[in-house]
């Protein structure tokens, strides 16, 4: 069984998302449902905080791409941060960056949201 778990916090701009251990086929479900509780509460600026993520799968990689659009057109955006260099190298061959804000630090991700920064807008 794989270690993940997802821990939340309130900004005043947006709500974080700590994720930490291993996202795979088995622990996606966890992310999914942090985000949809999110939503549901109307916390619609989102960022995840990878900083203790370990590793990340398809399934993983699925979540993100799951919620991006409905959380965009309900007017907020998924922000990324704080990414070990071999996580963000499967973000990066993946074309995520062309989709997303992936930036260093929370406060990086922080700034962005208080800035009023649009979301990027794919190709």
């Amino acid at each position: 069984m794989s270690n993940f778990s997802v821990a939340f916090r309130n900004a005043d701009a947006a709500t974080i998302l700590s994720v930490c251990g291993e996202l795979d086929a088995h622990t996606a479900p966890e992310l999914e449902s942090a985000i949809k509780k999110c939503r549901d509460e109307g916390k619609i600026n989102l960022i995840i905080n990878g900083h203790d993520l370990d590793y990340i799968s398809s399934a993983g990689l699925g979540v993100f791409m799951a919620f991006i659009e409905e959380i965009r057109t309900l007017g907020g955006d998924i922000k990324i941060c704080a990414l070990k260099s071999k996580i963000f190298d499967v973000f990066d061959l993946l074309g995520f960056p062309k989709i997303y804000h992936i930036v260093e630090t929370e406060e990086e991700a922080l700034s962005l949201f208080e800035r009023g920064i649009q979301p990027i807008q794919g190709d």
